[in-house]
């Protein structure tokens, strides 16, 4: 077996190893619950049931997914990550423009600091006024919301870069987009991808007030129609999709931020 099986052989058995915790919290939900037998608290077995017939009782040519699933969960998704990628690209724009001109941070650190204090949910009705209902308003709330985190550790990493380096670029004659590409960029991306990963599990708590207070589909307007209509299961359904949803977002996100920094990685090791 090659090093590389056996360092992937050993991280799937460490990943499982660390995962004794979710069965027995199952098990201790499961047994609590059908003591109390409260319906405002089905067990999980009931809500895993009722998460299957909604969503994954599919044809295996959707991967099991049931047309209600491919309504809540596409909508909700495309929201999610145009929000983000939206906000991704402002955020990296402008905080590397303002990192790098210290007179542009003089005039724009104060609004900065004023709309960074703004809680994003209080601005949806505003969103919904001005924008109507719909996915411009969630998508303006997902924004200003999520463009913060991005924003402040991006002017952060660009401010931060090692003087050396910059006056060793240009003493070999490095023009401005080379040094922002091949020097300022490289070093502030760690701190980068720090705003990034937080701005994502921000972008999906978002999602879900945005959907709550002024959609017509998606995951969160489902989970507010599921408590209003007394469907407890469902509700709860919800609230664990989105909880599995956060995790493999997170999950992935990791994985590519190693792969994209792994030069990162070693050159610290290396030190």
């Amino acid at each position: 077996m090659t090093h590389v099986a056996t360092h992937s052989v050993r991280s799937v058995i460490r990943a499982l190893g660390r995962l004794w915790l979710v069965p027995v919290t199952l098990v201790v939900w499961e047994i609590a619950t059908r003591s109390a037998a409260q319906p405002f608290f089905p067990p999980p077995s009931a809500i895993l049931a009722r998460m299957h017939e909604i969503w994954f009782s599919g044809p295996a040519s959707h991967l099991l997914l049931t047309d209600k699933a491919l309504d809540d969960f596409g909508p909700s998704l495309a929201r999610l990550f145009g929000g983000w990628l939206a906000a991704a690209a402002l955020g990296v724009l402008i905080g590397t423009a303002i990192g790098c001109s210290s007179r542009l941070a003089d005039y724009l650190d104060p609004l900065i600091e004023l709309g960074r204090a703004v809680p994003p949910p209080l601005l949806v009705p505003f969103f919904l006024a001005l924008l109507k209902l719909g996915t411009p308003a969630q998508l303006a709330t997902i924004v200003f919301g999520v463009i913060w985190p991005i924003l402040l550790n991006t002017i952060d990493g660009t401010r931060g870069v090692d003087r050396q380096h910059l006056e060793t670029a240009r003493i070999f004659g490095f023009s401005t987009a080379q040094r922002l590409r091949q020097v300022i960029l490289p070093a502030a991306m760690p701190k980068i991808f720090a705003g990034l990963r937080l701005a994502l599990s921000l972008a999906l708590i978002l999602l879900v007030i945005a959907e709550i207070f002024g959609g017509t589909g998606g995951i969160g307007y489902q989970l507010l129609y599921a408590q209003r209509s007394y469907l407890y299961p469902d509700m709860w359904g919800c609230l664990v999709m989105l909880g599995l949803l956060g995790y493999l977002l997170n999950s992935a996100f990791l994985l590519l931020e190693r792969r994209v920094l792994a030069w990162h990685r070693g050159a610290r090791q290396t030190n």
